[in-house]
């Protein structure tokens, strides 16, 4: 296949247009959180208990709906706010999936298909496990490893009311100590704005190098590729799906209206496409190395990417009993 560079650009810009509204919009809430949000407001809002702590983080996308790539900002933020690095990673998986966005997209997109109820049901719920899952095990090695998880840019400020282990925090700014207390309108403006430009030139950097990656993988692997490469039998369909999510880089927000394209396609494969992409593909993989180590982000990609395979081909199988008649497993429509 011919490298055509037009069609290379339009996908590079068409990622980066996708998410830029997001980003945005992230860093802007990244901003607002480290000025305004005090850190002992946070300790009072989180219970200690470390499965409470990841089931409310699994569902805070409901109250903070926020796409995949606007949550890593505002995931990082809240980190260096002391809020556990379980609950935060729950927010980040489940969020860009359990919240009223983009469950109403699910629903509009699946309906005409007779399935609406079920895809949003499988979806959430499935989402909610994968996340709460993975996000315990994060948890479980933090307990141990501490702050060597985390980039020095994520690491919780000094002053950490959960009393969670690992190395000294490194040294704020003190206008970071001092979030929330009282300060002129016009200081609090100009705090927030330098905070959000710095986390969007931070992230939006990552970013284009994550739609360069996915624009080339695209050039060379795309949907016939991957239907060819998994007909004939389930695993490979959902694996095929699942490894397209993470070429694709949809938004969440519009990612149903695409799997529902794939009208023969089975739900189940199509469920893993909507649950894995959310939680990473190519662009946010490089939009995690400004939060996390290289152990949280194997941590996070292994535990999530296991999970979605077995609960989709466990849904594949289940699904007669369930809901009726399966799809057909062997065509694609675009």
């Amino acid at each position: 296949m011919e490298f055509n560079v037009n069609d290379f650009l339009q996908s590079f810009v068409s990622i980066v247009w996708e998410a830029f509204p997001f980003v945005v919009l992230g860093a802007l809430i990244a901003g607002i959180l480290e000025e305004v949000v005090p850190q002992q407001a946070i300790s009072k809002i989180i219970p200690k208990n470390t499965i409470l702590a990841v089931g409310i983080g699994s569902c805070l996308g409901l109250i903070f709906p926020m796409c995949e790539c606007g949550i890593v900002p505002v995931m990082r933020r809240l980190l260096r706010k002391g809020l556990p690095l379980g609950t935060c990673v729950a927010y980040m998986l489940a969020g860009p999936v359990i919240n009223p966005i983009v469950i109403s997209s699910t629903w509009v997109a699946f309906q005409k298909h007779g399935i609406g109820p079920e895809m949003v049901g499988l979806r959430t719920g499935m989402a909610f496990v994968v996340a709460f899952i993975a996000a315990s095990i994060v948890q479980f090695f933090y307990n141990r490893d501490g702050n060597k998880l985390l980039t020095r840019s994520a690491m919780p400020q000094n002053d950490n009311p959960f009393n969670l282990p690992g190395l000294d925090s490194p040294q704020v700014h003190p206008s970071e100590i001092r979030a929330g207390e009282k300060r002129p309108l016009s200081r609090r403006l100009f705090n927030i704005s330098e905070t959000a430009l710095h986390d969007f030139k931070d992230i939006m950097v990552f970013l284009s190098l994550g739609a360069v990656l996915a624009s080339f993988a695209k050039m060379y692997l795309n949907a016939k590729m991957i239907q060819e490469i998994s007909t004939g039998f389930p695993a490979g369909t959902i694996l095929g799906m699942m490894i397209l999510s993470i070429i694709m880089c949809l938004c969440s927000e519009a990612d149903a209206f695409v799997a529902a394209s794939f009208k023969t396609m089975a739900p189940s494969a199509k469920l893993s496409f909507l649950v894995l992409g959310p939680m990473f593909d190519l662009k946010l993989l490089l939009m995690f190395t400004r939060v996390f180590r290289r152990k949280t982000i194997l941590i996070i990609v292994i535990s999530v990417f296991i999970q979605v395979f077995v609960y989709s081909l466990a849904v594949h199988y289940l699904w007669d009993s369930l809901f009726g008649d399966v799809a057909g497993t062997t065509s694609v429509e675009l």
